[in-house]
């Protein structure tokens, strides 16, 4: 299972969801994406997106002005 990276900082709703979704349709089932976002409405996106596509929100953070997700895909 491979790890994927995601810098989404600097860009705004719905550019860091955008982004995910193209970067998780590349990769197999049970691949994990860290991604890295400084919007702070990606909190929300995120958690309703992984609901809506079966993909997992594995964790959640925020260091300073960064959010940090990851997400397995199913």
């Amino acid at each position: 299972m491979a790890v994927h990276e995601l810098n989404a900082e600097g860009l705004n709703c719905p550019l860091p969801i955008l982004k995910a979704k193209k970067t998780i349709k590349g990769m197999a089932s049970g691949d994990t994406l860290n991604i890295r976002s400084t919007d702070p409405g990606s909190v929300a996106d995120f958690a309703a997106f992984c609901t809506h596509t079966g993909n997992e929100l594995v964790s959640s953070s925020q260091d300073g002005d960064v959010y940090k997700f990851e997400i397995k895909k199913a």
